[in-house]
C-alpha cells in the first residue's frame, strides 16, 4: 500500500532474505525463533488463495529476487544530515518517550561501545546506500532537532490523513520548530488513545510530504500510532498476535522494553524513516510504475527480522537472559526487534544480525 506499512497479517507471506554478516561475540544472546503458519494468515481472507510460494532450501535465495523491480525515479534522498522534529500527539508517559529517543538517536550512535554490534547504526547503514542521481548517499548522521507536545488533542482524538497534517501545521506555527526544507523530517508520533483513518485495518504508518494549502509549505513527514490498546495483534506482531490463530502459533514474544505498543512503533517508525529518507517526494526509490502506490525499501521486507525468515517466519533473532526478544543494540542499553531493509548491493532484504 502506497508509503504504508502494510498490515502483517498479509504482508508475513511475503518471503523475504538475508545478507553477509555475523554476530558478535555476545554473551548473553541466544537464537530464538517464530514460525507460525502462513494459512492461518490466509484463511482470514480467503482459504482458498495459495501460498505465494515455498521457501527456498538455501537460506541465501529467501526474499531475494530478479521479479524485484526497485528502481530509481531521479527524485532527491536525504543526503544532508536529518534533523527530525518529533510530534507528540496526545499524553506520552516519559518512559515511552525515552524509549523511542533512544531509538531515533542509536541510528548515528556508531560507538560500539555505546551500541554493541548488531546496532540500530549498523542496521542504517543498509538504508545510507541509497543515492540520488549526483551520487550523493543518505545521510547517516540522525539526531533531534526539537520536540512539540500537543496534549490537548487538538485536532480531535480522531485523526485523517489530512487533519494529520494539521497537526504539523500547528506545531509549525506555534514557533518551537524551524520550517527545514533541506533536512527536516516532521515525524508524528500518536497516543494510544488516538484513531487514525485506516490505523489498524490498512496500515501501522504511513510517509508523505505535506501540501501547502494546509501547512504552507511542502515538508516530508511520517505518522506512525501506538496501537497497544487498539492493535496490539496487528502493529505490534510478534509482540501480540492475533486470537484466531489459537494454539496453531508459538505464542507472542516478549517486548524488548517491556512495552508492547511502543516496542512494536520502533520498528514501524524504523520502516517509514527507511522509506521517507529513500523517497521523501515519492519520486525517488520504488518499485512499481504507480507513484501513488509505490513499493519501498521497507515494504519489501516487510515481517522480515533475521536470517531464514519468509512465509509467516519472521527469522532467527536474539534474546536476553530474561527472555526478551530484540535483534539490534542501541545506546543506554536498550534493545530493539526491527526489520530489515531491501539492500541495493544485496538486491535482498539486508540486517546486521544475519546469520550467514
Amino acid at each position: 500500500m502506497a508509503m504504508a506499512h502494510m498490515i502483517l497479517l498479509i504482508s508475513l507471506l511475503v518471503p523475504s532474505l538475508l545478507c553477509t554478516a555475523t554476530i558478535s561475540n555476545n554473551e548473553e544472546a541466544e537464537v530464538q525463533t517464530l514460525n507460525t503458519n502462513p494459512s492461518h494468515y490466509y484463511s482470514k481472507f480467503n482459504p482458498q488463495v495459495p501460498p505465494l510460494r515455498t521457501l527456498s532450501s538455501s537460506k541465501r535465495f529467501e526474499g531475494s529476487s530478479e521479479f524485484v523491480k526497485l528502481k530509481y525515479h531521479m527524485g532527491p534522498v536525504l543526503s544532508s544530515p536529518i534533523n527530525i522534529y518529533l510530534i507528540w500527539y496526545g499524553k506520552w508517559a516519559p518512559s515511552q518517550k525515552l524509549l523511542i529517543k533512544d531509538f531515533l538517536l542509536s541510528i548515528s550512535a556508531s560507538n560500539r561501545r555505546a551500541a554493541p554490534y548488531p546496532s540500530v547504526a549498523d542496521w542504517w547503514r543498509t538504508v545510507s546506500l541509497y543515492t540520488d542521481q549526483t551520487g550523493a548517499n543518505i545521510s547517516r548522521s540522525v539526531s533531534i532537532a526539537g520536540e512539540y507536545a500537543d496534549l490537548r488533542y487538538s485536532h480531535g482524538n480522531h485523526l485523517t490523513r489530512l487533519s494529520v497534517q494539521e497537526v504539523i501545521a500547528t506545531a509549525v506555527r506555534s514557533k518551537p520548530f524551524p520550517v527545514d526544507h533541506r533536512n527536516g523530517i516532521y515525524l508524528i508520533l500518536t497516543a494510544e488513545d488516538v484513531t487514525v483513518e485506516d490505523f489498524c485495518r490498512a496500515v501501522c504508518g504511513f510517509h508523505y510530504f505535506t501540501f501547502p494549502s494546509k501547512v504552507g509549505y511542502t515538508l516530508p513527514y511520517a505518522w506512525v500510532g501506538n496501537s497497544g490498546k487498539q492493535c496490539p495483534e496487528v502493529c505490534a506482531y510478534p509482540f501480540a498476535v492475533p486470537g484466531y490463530m489459537g494454539g496453531g502459533g508459538p505464542g507472542q514474544l516478549s517486548p524488548p522494553n517491556g512495552d508492547v505498543g511502543v516496542d512494536g512503533m520502533v520498528s514501524v517508525i524504523g520502516h517509514e524513516l527507511a522509506e521517507l529518507s529513500s523517497n521523501p517526494l515519492v519520486n525517488a526509490w520504488y518499485a512499481g510504475e504507480d507513484p501513488t502506490a509505490p513499493t519501498e525499501i521497507g515494504d519489501l521486507c516487510e515481517g522480515l527480522y533475521g536470517t531464514g525468515g519468509g512465509g509467516g517466519y519472521i527469522g532467527s533473532v536474539m534474546k536476553d537472559r530474561e527472555g526478551r526478544t530484540f535483534n539490534l543494540n542501541g545506546r543506554n542499553g536498550r534493545k530493539f526487534l526491527v526489520q530489515w531493509i531491501w539492500s541495493p548491493v544485496l538486491k535482498a532484504c539486508a540486517g546486521p544480525n544475519a546469520l550467514d
